[in-house]
């Protein structure tokens, strides 16, 4: 039954009367590209368990990615080239083998050790050839991220540990031919320390894999709420076909206990079904056919045929990780200059290694001068640097999951301390966006149910929010509902019709004054109507009106104890922005505004500091672009979370608090990793190229690699402490 309201009402109703028709489009809104997602209150307010398990590493280093797949296909991406993680395993294990004959055959250092194996036959041959084994198969995958670091013109660790090894393979050679042709010649071999170097490589890039795997993967875990067969109708027969050959309209059956296959419609049966990765509620919901359903919910004991909407490749599941493929994919600022730091340091291990071969050379020969050498290579080779950022923001992007936080563009969390200004959107950031009854009022010896039913009973059939509003309510207090007959609607005033014989109407506060009724009371902020009998009879009225959330009081402190200003922008009229910006304690409220207004007055702020945007409106997508920092609430319009930084999963504003201090944190263990990954060399380098030789002290290639080795380690470990405390 269409009829119209005209209640009294703020200028923001058409918006939230949008919002409330946007609500009863049955997920359509859902469809939506790559970079954005529209989830609204009723499709994603908050991430259950199964997803909030789930941690999203991401990593895009030009030495280091990873893409993580089931089973053994792990792989990781090192110059352009991908190594499986059973590959790395498997050259580890061979190299391993072969070091152990290296170790019992050849000197370590040049001496003798006491477990060392003389007198066997063609011995520095043997020892070369187990090391020339270990070098082009246990090395490859330094030369292929090398060959790929110099194709990108952008030399850094694999480079540096390539040169080394090389070096280190091409000296040895060299000094067993010149041993073989003069027996009494004693060049120093370096089989023993090359073994040893690829074998604490090989280990430190398994430890690095194995660190940000433990982060887990959300695509994987994304992956598994889907089956991989549905049962698909086709006439009276059913036939399980892979889910992946579902096109739009076909029939599927979902049976008890199974997840759906994908989006759909129901068209026969009446499940419930648990929806908790779309709402974050762990109860069953009813439906009935016409319904629109998730890919991925669970169904609960009834079975039910449904009809596809959205393919594989379309459906809700699919953009969340395509959603993650974008997060992943970014490349933040942070990262780049930690590929700048370990260009550095190769041009400047070049530089002092040369330095180092001509005066040790010059001073005691090349023999004395190589390992001095190739100490240089190996104490500069960046591997903790390549670790340092990326298992960062693997950890942070994890965290972040399982807290509600989608990070979109990592990039923007480097300007968290910069933030001086919020500005927070008002209508479904700060509110809840949706028209609810707030209060009701009856005349002495009224029954409020029987008001609010007679309310109901004129309102059936209705799709105006307002009717929304009172149907929903009485749902919830489970108040019956009793028949009206001859519902007709007022133009501009509400709707009347017959119950129980006796003429009702539920106007809007013009038309009760202009019908010269007196009104019960008014209630600031909220849109009232009043239930008048035979025209002559104000009986009740019901005040509705959108709902300051619980959580926005604990935002709006917590972001002024970290003397943050507070900035209410709102296209709402001045007097409703006000009403809940002062319950708020919103430091500076501004009203009226158009997206043009709210951009000007972001830019303005900008001047002054780094700003950070809420909002979840298309009038924010602009303000979003612009903000420092721009965070949308999940369940706002395609707009605004395609253009967000962050996503609020849960659209809980209580969450920013979680964002900022997991950021900052991050950013923290950042700047710790970069000292711990490539610091170390200010001290390192010199006392590799032997500026301490002349006092007696010596650091060995050996020690270098177990020094670069550990800084590794500790970087990993660093990251893994990354935590999100209250």
């Amino acid at each position: 039954m269409a009829h119209e309201h005209n209640h009294e009402q703020s200028d923001e109703n058409t918006e939230i009367h949008q919002a409330m028709d946007h609500q009863h489009m049955n997920h359509e809104h859902m469809e939506h590209e790559m970079t954005g997602m529209d989830m609204n209150e009723r499709d994603m307010p908050a991430m259950d368990h199964d997803m909030a398990n789930m941690q999203m590493p991401e990593m895009d280093h030009s030495s280091h990615s990873m893409h993580m797949n089931h089973g053994d296909m792990d792989m990781m991406e090192h110059g352009g080239h991908m190594m499986h993680m059973g590959n790395m395993r498997q050259k580890l294990v061979v190299a391993l083998i072969l070091t152990v004959p290296i170790i019992l055959m050849s000197p370590m250092m040049g001496l003798d050790t006491p477990f060392m194996l003389s007198d066997i036959p063609f011995q520095p041959w043997l020892v070369m050839t187990f090391g020339a084994i270990i070098l082009l198969y246990g090395g490859s995958p330094f030369y292929q991220g090398a060959w790929g670091e110099l194709q990108a013109k952008k030399p850094a660790m694999m480079t540096l540990i390539a040169m080394g090894i090389t070096v280190a393979f091409g000296y040895s050679l060299y000094g067993t031919i010149y041993n073989a042709m003069h027996p009494h010649a004693m060049i120093m071999s370096f089989m023993w320390e090359l073994a040893t170097l690829i074998d604490i490589m090989l280990v430190g890039h398994i430890i690095e894999m194995q660190a940000i795997m433990r982060a887990g993967s959300a695509v994987d875990a994304l992956t598994e709420l889907i089956p991989d067969v549905a049962h698909m109708q086709m006439a009276t027969m059913v036939h399980d076909v892979p889910v992946g050959s579902l096109k739009e309209h076909d029939q599927v059956l979902v049976k008890e206990n199974e997840r759906i296959p994908l989006d759909g419609t129901i068209l026969e049966g009446s499940p419930a079904l648990d929806e908790s990765l779309l709402t974050g509620e762990a109860v069953l919901v009813q439906k009935k056919p016409g319904d629109d359903v998730v890919g991925g919910s669970l169904n609960g004991n009834s079975a039910f045929t449904m009809t596809v909407a959205k393919t594989a490749s379309e459906g809700f599941v699919s953009q969340v990780k395509q959603m993650v493929t974008k997060a992943q994919s970014n490349k933040s600022a942070v990262e780049t200059k930690a590929d700048r730091v370990a260009g550095w340091l190769f041009y400047a291990a070049i530089s002092i290694a040369l330095v180092a071969l001509i005066v040790w050379s010059a001073l005691k020969g090349v023999g004395y001068a190589m390992p001095i050498v190739i100490t240089v290579l190996i104490i500069a080779c960046p591997h903790a640097l390549g670790l340092a950022v990326p298992l960062v923001i693997a950890r942070l992007t994890g965290i972040s999951a399982k807290n509600g936080l989608l990070i979109q563009n990592r990039t923007a969390l480097e300007h968290i301390n910069k933030i001086k200004y919020a500005v927070l959107d008002k209508t479904g950031t700060l509110t809840e966006g949706v028209f609810k009854v707030q209060q009701v009022l009856t005349t002495d010896g009224f029954d409020e149910s029987e008001a609010v039913g007679i309310m109901a009973a004129l309102e059936t059939g209705s799709s105006h929010p307002l009717a929304s509003g009172v149907l929903k309510y009485v749902a919830e207090k489970q108040i019956e509902v009793p028949t009206a007959e001859q519902i007709t609607g007022i133009p501009g005033a509400g709707v009347s019709g017959v119950v129980n014989g006796i003429k009702y109407s539920l106007l809007s506060r013009a038309a009760v004054n202009d019908m010269h009724l007196t009104e019960i009371v008014k209630i600031k902020g909220y849109t009232m109507s009043y239930l008048v009998k035979n025209d002559t009879e104000v009986l009740a009225a019901i005040a509705q009106g959108d709902q300051i959330k619980p959580e926005a009081h604990d935002l709006v402190k917590y972001l002024q104890s970290e003397n943050i200003v507070t900035i209410m922008a709102t296209g709402d009229n001045d007097s409703v922005a006000h009403e809940v910006g002062q319950k708020l304690g919103i430091d500076v409220i501004t009203a009226d505004l158009k997206p043009a207004d709210k951009l000007n007055m972001m830019h303005e702020y900008k001047k002054n500091g780094g700003v950070m945007f809420i909002g979840d409106g298309v009038n924010d997508g602009p303000s979003l672009a612009a903000a420092d920092l721009s965070i949308a609430i999940g369940s706002g319009t395609d707009v605004a979370v395609s253009v967000a930084d962050v996503v609020l999963m849960r659209s809980n504003p209580i969450d920013v608090i979680a964002l900022l201090k997991i950021a900052r944190r991050s950013n923290a263990k950042i700047t710790q990793n970069l000292w711990w990954g490539a610091g170390y060399n200010v001290i390192a380098l010199p006392l590799a190229a032997g500026i301490l030789i002349p006092f007696g002290f010596t650091l060995s290639p050996m020690v270098g690699a177990i020094v670069m080795s550990l800084s590794t380690v500790i970087v990993a470990i660093n990251a893994m402490l990354l935590r999100l405390k209250n």
